[in-house]
């Protein structure tokens, strides 16, 4: 069976770029990306994996079956589009998505997000 992130058009880094007790620098990755659906883990905390993406344009609709997902935005706006209703986010609003709950992000624009989700999770979904 084919990995389910490699399956995916996105540039997803799994690797914890950060150990513990070492500085944090989203901006200085955020302004070095080249890609337009970009998404970094950047540390881990506890059971739980801080991720930055940056991204413009949209992802496919899945969900996550055990997990919750928390969006934050940087800059740029988030949508996260659920069936029924799409929410937007601005800079410095965030958002969870329940488990189960079937939902895409999109970004009109180049965006910033972090987000914050158990380490085992499969970005691309269930």
């Amino acid at each position: 069976m084919a990995d389910p992130v490699s399956a995916y058009p996105y540039e997803t880094r799994m690797n914890i770029l950060y150990p513990a007790m070492e500085v944090i620098d989203e901006k200085a990755i955020a302004d070095a990306c080249e890609y337009k659906w970009f998404n970094q883990t950047l540390c881990k905390v506890n059971e739980s994996v801080v991720r930055m993406a940056v991204i413009e344009g949209e992802y496919h609709w899945h969900k996550h079956d055990e997990d919750d997902e928390f969006f934050y935005v940087i800059e740029g706006e988030l949508l996260i589009d659920l069936e029924g209703k799409t929410v937007e986010l601005a800079p410095r609003q965030g958002y969870v998505v329940p488990r189960g709950v079937v939902h895409r992000t999109r970004a009109p624009q180049r965006t910033v997000i972090l987000m914050v989700e158990n380490a085992g999770i499969i970005p691309t979904g269930n």
